[in-house]
């Protein structure tokens, strides 16, 4: 299935649509939505992209992160995907947005008006394993260990969304 993101200017209006992958080629500001669960301990989610994954497969990342569909809010398109990929339901609530640009290698750009959300979760997982590899929960302390001492396990546009989210917070 042929997929498209919905191109914005800086104001999140509407400029047209155009397929993901050649939006990434090209680098143009689209919409997309991160989301961060947590467990009761505080500690962080992370999904290792799976290997398949035509850009940064194999890396950590947060627990979800895409692009909303033609007339689906950043919410509906939150929920669809956290169903997609790890197999939940959870409630989740924005907390920001801001723009980010992150090259991702192999001529490809992340150029993005993200809106970030976030939400709580305890229960087991049921991993769509053509996106998702494994999961794991971090404490904030040692995720920011991992990131300092080897940086290129991790997915770009995670480590920005990481350092935007810590200034709200």
């Amino acid at each position: 299935m042929e997929e498209f993101v919905v191109l914005v200017n800086p104001e999140d209006e509407v400029l047209g649509l155009m397929d993901k992958q050649q939006a990434h080629i090209n680098g143009v500001l689209h919409r997309a939505f991160s989301v961060f669960l947590f467990n009761s301990k505080g500690e962080m989610l992370l999904q290792k992209r799976a290997p398949g994954k035509y850009h940064s497969p194999g890396k950590w990342t947060n627990a979800v992160c895409s692009h909303p569909r033609e007339n689906e809010t950043y919410l509906q398109a939150a929920g669809r995907r956290i169903k997609e990929e790890l197999g939940i339901e959870t409630e989740l609530s924005e907390k920001f947005y801001f723009i980010y640009k992150a090259d991702v290698g192999g001529g490809l750009w992340e150029n993005e008006l993200d809106h970030v959300f976030v939400g709580n979760y305890e229960a087991d997982f049921d991993l769509n394993k053509e996106e998702v590899e494994e999961v794991r929960f971090i404490s904030m302390e040692e995720l920011d260990k991992e990131i300092t001492k080897n940086p290129e396990n991790f997915t770009e546009w995670f480590k920005i969304i990481l350092e935007e989210y810590k200034h709200h917070f």
